[in-house]
């Protein structure tokens, strides 16, 4: 009964941003253009305002001509300042945190957090909540595992005191937030201080475990839940002590639950595999389940036949994009969230309003924590509309990043990781490739035109990588196994194969092929290739834009794109 009460309340406090996304998916272009403008207003007396003129931009169309397309490497020099102590530099609002995620020039970067920004992602939460729990009300029934982030490297923060990580995703469930935590949700936030990896685990299934009612889970990739139930059958034995007697140690104090000795004899007749009847209540998985994360989400519905698997939409570290709702197909605009353009194949910048069903973009974000015209590298291809609003899926990373799982890897980043190697272990090769493989677990393995010692080049190489904090968390979690090193036996191997399989393509081209059927040939040569090549270096999307990145360096080491790089 407390769960249902709760999860009652909170989706009658989601009621009113339910509405208000309604009335603004009727006024898609109204609706943005007054978001824009109260930005503008909010942060016309920061620094970056007065640096662009916030407070006489006149229209969409003039902050577009005023301000230009931005990157992180843009905002260093304010987010240094910020991180300093010096306030008014991007926004009005006090920064509260910095979120981090994977750079280009460095490691990781730090995504300012303000109230605005996070009233921001609210209002993309609660109209996806209530649409998900009045269409499926038995979910208000039981309670919920929302993802926690182990703080695996403990607290940090900047010379000025402010935080540095992220917050669990129940900080984000609005003004009942902490009361929610401790009524409806199947782990509590605690769990995310303990910073071994596998203990953290533990604890979390054993939480889990206590909760046949368990309705609804919520993780970013879906490997997340995939690997923190692998070990289920090896833990099966303790766990069920632990769930009988309500004690279990962590990190050396002892955590004390209420006991559940009927619960622990229940599951002591079930196959720990067997999660159906583990969790017979469960209604609904969250994840990502476009572009890479694709074919993992398929491998999760799998293990759960019976449950609904809905994709998360588009969110990223910077901006709440998309949410999903029932029965549209996609992820629906956050038109409440942010002011939002779109990079469409010609280079122009078009508004939520002028998207076209059919068509790929790039988003471009201007948001309440300081982002203005902030390019997030995402491309999206609009599926249809909802009322006026887009309707969107994630296809892929634009501007070579390879993501598999959240890594994030950037082209710049890997080279000078390469360039890093290289001068350490006194290597010159003419060509190099870094590229992710599968096969006895999934890695990213450095091709080198050069004899190398694999043994010590490798661990060097994971070192290096695991600098960028997203990769590094990857790492921890078993969703990357370490980075490897190659020689050039297998390289050649690669380089010989797809040669002669594109120049079959280019002579069939000259006959018959018009220039996209010839580029559709080229990708699939590439999969087949990398599929011969041991294990699978690549999985097949439903377009050919889902491919993953290699990264390449050629002759002077500059970074080149090298899936369509150089061929005939």
């Amino acid at each position: 009964m407390k769960a249902l009460a709760a999860n009652a309340l909170w989706v009658a406090t989601c009621l009113p941003e339910w509405r208000r996304f309604q009335r603004a998916a009727e006024h898609v272009q109204e609706t943005q253009t007054a978001l824009l403008f109260r930005t503008l207003k909010q942060n016309q007396r920061t620094d970056y305002g007065e640096r662009f003129h916030f407070s006489t931009t006149t229209s969409p169309a003039h902050f577009q001509e005023r301000v230009p397309l931005t990157s992180y490497d843009d905002y260093i020099e304010y987010v240094d300042r910020i991180g300093a102590g010096h306030t008014s530099v991007l926004t009005d609002g006090r920064v509260r945190r910095f979120e981090l995620s994977s750079g280009s020039t460095a490691a990781s970067k730090l995504i300012p957090y303000t109230a605005e920004l996070k009233s921001a992602f609210q209002r993309g939460l609660a109209p996806w909540i209530y649409d998900l729990y009045t269409h499926m009300p038995d979910l208000q029934n039981g309670p919920a595992y929302w993802s926690i982030t182990p703080l695996v490297d403990g607290a940090r923060f900047s010379a000025a005191g402010i935080p540095i990580g992220f917050e669990s995703d129940s900080a984000y469930l609005g003004p009942l937030g902490k009361w929610l935590v401790d009524s409806v949700m199947a782990v509590p936030d605690d769990v995310k201080k303990i910073s071994d990896i596998d203990l953290f685990r533990y604890v979390t299934l054993l939480h889990l475990l206590r909760r046949a009612d368990l309705r609804l889970i919520s993780v970013w990739n879906p490997t997340f839940l995939s690997l923190l139930l692998a070990p289920l059958p090896a833990w099966w034995d303790r766990l069920l002590h632990d769930v009988e007697s309500g004690r279990t140690s962590t990190s050396g104090r002892e955590l004390r639950l209420t006991p559940r000795p009927e619960r622990a004899r229940e599951l002591s007749r079930l196959d720990p595999s067997d999660y159906g009847s583990i969790w017979p209540g469960l209604q609904v998985i969250s994840c990502w389940a476009d572009s890479a994360a694709a074919a993992y989400a398929h491998q999760l519905q799998e293990m759960f036949p019976r449950v609904r698997l809905q994709g998360k939409g588009l969110l990223a570290t910077e901006a709440f994009v998309s949410f999903p709702m029932i029965g549209v197909e996609g992820g629906v605009l956050s038109v409440n969230s942010h002011f939002f353009e779109f990079i469409d194949e010609r280079g122009e910048a078009r508004l939520a309003h002028q998207l076209e069903k059919g068509r790929f973009y790039a988003v471009v974000v201007t948001n309440g924590g300081g982002l203005y015209r902030y390019q997030l590298q995402d491309v999206i291809e609009v599926v249809g509309h909802w009322k006026q609003v887009p309707c969107i899926r994630l296809v892929g990373k634009a501007d070579h990043i390879s993501d598999w799982f959240g890594e994030k890897l950037e082209e710049r980043f890997v080279a000078k990781v390469l360039e890093r190697m290289f001068a350490k272990h006194a290597l010159s090769p003419a060509f190099a490739m870094l590229a992710p493989e599968e096969g006895g677990g999934f890695r990213y393995t450095l091709y080198v035109e050069e004899d190398v010692d694999e043994e010590s080049l490798a661990p060097d190489l994971d070192a290096a990588l695991r600098e960028n904090f997203h990769y590094d968390y990857c790492r921890k979690l078993g969703q990357l196994e370490a980075a490897l090193g190659s020689g050039p036996a297998r390289l050649w191997l690669y380089i010989g194969i797809v040669v002669s399989l594109v120049q079959a393509v280019t002579q069939l081209q000259e006959q018959t092929l018009q220039y996209a059927a010839k580029f559709f040939a080229i990708v699939i040569t590439i999969f087949i290739t990398a599929s011969m090549l041991g294990g699978g270096l690549y999985q097949f999307g439903d377009r050919v834009f889902v491919t993953p990145h290699l990264f390449v360096l050629e002759n002077d080491r500059q970074p080149v794109r090298a899936a369509i790089v150089n061929l005939p």
